[in-house]
């Protein structure tokens, strides 16, 4: 059962049982609706409460039904709502922890609303590329007035209780409980005391008008514009509300209706209802039961106090972990801390951050010279130089002093993590964890799996990555991950751009458009163009069939490394960011062309994108194909968070999906017969071809 019927007296109590958040599946609703059957029934019954068991009242809709038929099997939550507002017994809902998006809907429908203090409510469809579709576009506005709602409703963010609670003329919340303990026996007097009242009230018959609504959903109506560029469902939410306040309820539940399905349609809602769900499933490894057993972790010690040993630390910080870091000179832990302290003072400053927090979080914190100081932590972090030797030296150096069944953990974006782990007697202890920069900011943690870590460890890393606020990918271990790995490929593809007749302008223009944060060549800025020379230099000595463009390493014997020069694939002013097109830039590709025999010709927008975007596709394929990732759909998390793929495209195996894996197919064929391109890396991936031959897709 995920709805329970308890009589309290002469009050019918259903309570929503659906864990973790009472979702509204399809169970839940017949439960609600034959509660009120039972109570209507019942002559000893006078009044009936709605309210959630557990830790939520009702989080909406059940994701395990998400997009599945049973989703719009009868009861839907509409006629749900219906049944509810048909009562001839008052319905009081009693709210409390969470009611978001279904389940404010359906406490809407309800004649009165008591809640709990510190319950986030919200409507949040709008995150799925949706407008609420159960009436929340029409009832919002009729309680909280239309401006509040609209803002509510755009934004999908959540509000506490008591905070919509004191907002003048409010009808939402009739009571907010003393406490959420006191919660069900305040319902139930608040059930007891409205009993015999008639005529029930009714969400749908208050008034909802605006005094000036042409010119305010017009000023509505530019502000989301501005904000919510390649998303078309917030415009729609404006749409709907403006509706709420011009039609009849019916005729605006309609209008809410038809907004709702048609956005269910667009590529854009499928590419947010798809990472919605994938961020679930990065939890799920194959092999690792959601009950493995987890390792303590109430202790982190950090190896350098450099940029990214201290974003690493302020993220252990921040969820209240003590952090120890060790560097080799006083200097450069001085350094390390002022700049912690920058980052916090700078939130204080802005008013992110309250000083009183500021302090707790800098108290955690301390700092050694020494690796024995480091013998009690319960997981050590390194953050050093990317090369072997360097790791060496201090795997070495950790697996003498940590205690048994530290976690020892290393921050490299490209190394063997298996050779790592070799360099302890404890290698079942030793994973990866590759923040990405900056490591206090960036959402991606791509946590490494070697050939001997640990399930346990495992298990522990992914919790903990979800105590920091992470998103955690697994990877397995080879050359750059997944994440590295692939967009090495994208990369050669823009140096390929560029031998053939493209501005690197031109490049990041066209890719900028497509929808990424930022194009690869002032990406590669960015990060310094330095970085991609090392990796070329090391693939020069492992694998000499790998072929490049000569571009990227004529611009670095130039010394132009990126924003950090103030040179790179741009000119930038000292102290800016912009990025200026570079005359020298362009002497240096047109005589490079020359060097090489190449007459430039005309490429379009729509060929730049594919031959980057396929370039990831299909060594997406072949990181599939070798196990280093487990599904397409952790590919997409880690381009999402970690590389600044579009959301509104769903990452770039989603975006494969989406444009037809057998059109995928055929763009690469003709990619592979450019002389001046690399034809072997162009053969689809087994995986790819394989799936076209079945009609199937990576999701």
């Amino acid at each position: 059962m995920t709805a329970s019927y308890n009589l309290h007296g002469d009050v019918a109590v259903i309570a929503l049982n659906n864990p973790p958040v009472n979702g509204l599946g399809l169970a839940t609703r017949v439960g609600i609706t034959d509660g009120l059957g039972r109570a209507a029934a019942d002559p000893a019954v006078k009044a009936i409460v709605i309210t959630g068991a557990g830790k939520a009242f009702s989080g909406g809709a059940d994701i395990k039904e998400f997009g599945s038929p049973k989703s719009h099997q009868e009861p839907n939550l509409l006629s749900v709502i219906l049944a509810i507002e048909n009562s001839t017994k008052p319905v009081v809902a009693a709210v409390h922890s969470v009611a978001m998006g279904g389940g404010l809907e359906l406490a809407l429908g309800c004649h009165y609303r008591i809640a709990a203090p510190g319950c986030s409510v919200a409507l949040p469809e709008v995150k799925l590329g949706l407008i609420p579709g159960a009436g929340g576009t029409q009832r919002l506005p009729r309680v909280l007035g239309v401006e509040v709602a609209l803002n509510m409703i755009v934004s999908g963010e959540p509000i506490k209780s008591e905070m919509l609670a004191s907002l003048p003329g409010q009808k939402l919340f009739d009571k907010i409980a003393a406490s959420a303990e006191s919660l069900e026996q305040e319902a139930l007097a608040y059930a007891r005391s409205v009993a015999e009242t008639r005529p029930l009230p009714l969400v749908r018959n208050l008034p909802c008008k605006h005094p000036v609504g042409d010119a305010y959903f017009q000023f509505a109506r530019n502000m989301v514009a501005g904000m919510s560029k390649n998303f078309p469902a917030p415009l729609k939410c404006v749409d709907a509300v403006e509706a709420a306040t011009k039609q009849k309820f019916d005729q605006g539940m309609v209008a809410e209706r038809d907004l709702f399905i048609n956005l269910m349609w667009t590529p854009e809602s499928k590419a947010l209802r798809h990472l919605f769900m994938a961020e679930r499933a990065t939890a799920k490894i194959p092999d690792v039961p959601a009950d493995t057993p987890q390792r303590a972790v109430n202790s982190v010690a950090v190896i350098g106090a450099g940029t990214m040993g201290g974003g690493i630390s302020m993220n252990f910080l921040n969820a209240g972990i003590p952090v120890k870091i060790l560097e080799m000179k006083q200097e450069a832990l001085d350094r390390g801390i002022a700049t912690i302290r920058k980052n916090y003072e700078s939130q204080v400053k802005r008013g992110k951050l309250k000083q009183d927090k500021y302090e707790q979080r800098m108290a955690l914190l301390s700092t050694t010279l020494d690796y024995a100081d480091l013998k009690d932590a319960d997981m050590v972090i390194e953050a050093v130089f990317e090369e072997m030797g360097v790791k060496e030296t201090v795997f070495r150096k950790l697996d003498e002093v940590m205690k048994t069944g530290a976690i020892l953990a290393s921050n490299t974006s490209t190394l063997d993590m298996n050779t790592i782990a070799s360099f302890t007697k404890r290698p079942q202890d030793v994973i990866g964890t590759h923040f990405f920069s900056p490591a206090n900011v960036m959402r991606l943690l791509e946590v490494v799996r070697g050939e001997k870590t640990g399930k346990d460890v495992l298990a522990t890393v992914m919790a903990l990555g979800k105590k920091i606020k992470k998103t955690t990918v697994v990877s397995g271990v080879c050359d750059g991950f997944i994440g590295n790995r692939m967009i090495e490929q994208y990369s050669r593809q823009a140096g390929f751009l560029l031998d053939e007749g493209c501005t690197p302008a031109q490049v990041d223009k066209a890719v900028e458009k497509f929808g990424f944060a930022m194009g690869p060549f002032r990406m590669g800025d960015l990060a310094g163009n330095d970085i991609g020379w090392a990796i070329r230099k090391r693939r020069a000595l492992e694998r000499a069939d790998m072929k490049y463009s000569g571009t990227a390493d004529k611009l670095c014997a130039l010394g132009r490394f990126g924003q950090k020069t103030n040179a790179g694939w741009y000119d930038y002013v000292p102290g800016k960011r912009d990025a200026i097109p570079s005359g020298v830039v362009a002497k240096m590709i047109e005589a490079h062309r020359a060097s090489v025999g190449v007459t430039p010709r005309k490429i379009s927008d729509d060929e730049i994108v594919q031959r980057l975007v396929f370039a990831l596709v299909n060594e997406g394929a072949h990181i599939l194909e070798d196990g280093i990732a487990s599904k397409a759909s952790d590919i997409d998390m880690v381009y999402i968070t970690g590389y600044g793929f579009p959301m509104h495209r769903g990452g770039p195996m989603n975006y494969a999906d989406q444009f037809g894996l057998f059109n995928v197919v055929q763009a690469m064929n003709r990619f592979a017969t450019n002389p001046l391109d690399d034809a072997d890396f162009w053969k689809p991936a087994p995986l790819l071809s394989k799936l076209v031959a079945e009609s199937k897709t990576f999701n």
